[in-house]
């Protein structure tokens, strides 16, 4: 290791300090520390392209972001798990503290109140949305806690069967399938309108609305899942229960979601954070971590983590789940959110949601060769069926100014999933039903 190699300025360490870490462990170099790696996988050569300065790199970087398409620029009806609502400026100020931007895991409870403070508003908030008994501090996004929602319930009732409902978001039950592989629990797809399950299955999984935007007959799936004895999962829109009933009142066990929703831009896809709340009687298997509200010896209220059976604090094979860090500080953002907003703000979001919705879906099912071919009530989105490839159509409406909505041609044929939210403007709506029209079933 000579002392004119190059040094980057993003790290500390001098030549010197390495030279005496390398002496205290008795190597000569670096590359002695990889000499296990064979040859064709070490510090071979990468197509990099050269070094820039930082004027000519903050260009460059320009140049990329100006090919985005951004919602604001255009006007959004992308869904499909991941949401445009308003933020009020509130949300960033308030999670912009350096109080928060600096906290990490509160470990020592007696210098993190304020930071378990906010955990435990965050839990509270979400068992009233949801209408459950206990809630976690959060998990990684909604797809991940239902995944481990399955793996509570096999748990619970020590069965190895999870039955889901067909019109579960894919990606959801991407994730889940990878998850339950290792325990060895199998995956049963339903029908919503299943009248029996599989012996032995732990749970029934279902989605409310479901994937494509419809409310499902939860009442009956709860009924179905009960009285053979499984547990209901429910996978929720959080906006959602603005206006429709929570959960707690149709008999859920486990209610799990993404509460990205809830005050957290779209950001490309995260980071998101995973509501997770349920029955008393399961506290015991819940995964991640739960603040808890006490008095300290003087009788002063205080707040501690508690019930935190992860994998480092006891052994992994008694471990209710594997999650490490946790984005607290997106469960923050939803926090400031709810507060912010109040149970009628929330309401008011919702209803703005429900009513455009259906105002694009009427306007869209005049419109000669488009349908919406689904029926029920839905929420916020749709399937539309387009006269041609929902792609093709999608790449058309960028010449408009608007980026469409989801190509679900694979669920349904020539399917688009629409979605409207309380940040779509009348004019918006009208300017798409406007190019649908223009561009009809051209391909």
């Amino acid at each position: 290791m000579a002392s004119t190699e190059f040094q980057s300025p993003y790290v500390p360490n001098t030549y010197p300090d390495r030279r005496a870490m390398l002496d205290a462990i008795g190597v000569d170099s670096i590359e002695e520390l990889f000499a296990d790696i064979p040859d064709g996988y070490l510090n071979y050569d990468l197509d990099m392209p050269s070094a820039r300065n930082e004027l000519d790199l903050t260009r460059y970087a320009r140049e990329l972001a100006a090919m985005n398409r951004t919602p604001g620029d255009y006007a959004c009806f992308l869904g499909a798990g991941s949401y445009r609502h308003h933020i009020p400026a509130v949300v960033r100020q308030v999670a912009g503290r350096s109080e928060y931007m600096t906290a990490y895991t509160p470990y020592q409870p007696e210098v993190s109140q304020g930071t378990l403070q906010t955990a435990f508003e965050f839990q509270s908030l979400i068992c009233q949305l949801t209408g459950m008994d206990v809630a976690n501090l959060g998990m990684y996004d909604g797809s991940t806690s239902l995944a481990e929602a399955a793996l509570m319930a096999s748990r619970i009732t020590r069965r190895h069967r999870a039955a889901v409902v067909e019109s579960v978001s894919p990606l959801y039950r991407e994730v889940l399938n990878t998850y339950v592989q290792a325990p060895g629990i199998d995956i049963d797809t339903i029908p919503a309108s299943a009248d029996s399950i599989p012996d032995e299955t732990a749970c029934v999984i279902v989605q409310q609305p479901n994937f494509f935007g419809y409310m499902e007959d939860v009442d009956r799936l709860a009924k179905l899942a009960h009285d053979a004895g499984a547990l209901l999962i429910v996978s929720v829109d959080p906006v959602s229960l603005g206006m429709f009933r929570p959960p707690g009142e149709y008999g859920a066990d486990i209610v799990v979601g993404e509460g990205q929703a809830l005050g957290v831009p779209t950001t490309f896809g995260g980071p998101y954070v995973g509501l997770f709340a349920c029955k008393q009687d399961y506290i015991r298997q819940m995964p991640g971590r739960i603040v808890g509200r006490t008095v300290d010896t003087r009788g002063e209220e205080a707040y501690v983590l508690t019930l935190q059976t992860r994998e480092q604090h006891i052994r992994r094979e008694r471990a209710t789940s594997n999650i490490c860090t946790a984005v607290a500080l997106i469960a923050l953002m939803s926090t400031i959110y709810l507060a912010s907003f109040g149970r009628r703000g929330l309401r008011h979001v919702a209803e703005l949601c429900y009513h455009k919705s259906h105002y694009a879906a009427s306007k869209i099912e005049e419109i000669p060769g488009y349908s919406v071919p689904m029926d029920g009530t839905f929420f916020q989105e749709f399937v539309m069926k387009c006269p041609s490839s929902p792609s093709e159509i999608n790449e058309k409406l960028l010449d408009y100014g608007i980026i469409g909505g989801a190509d679900i041609s694979a669920q349904v044929s020539n399917g688009m999933l629409v979605c409207v939210t309380e940040m779509n403007s009348r004019d918006e709506i009208d300017n798409l039903v406007t190019a649908l029209t223009e561009i009809g079933g051209a391909s």
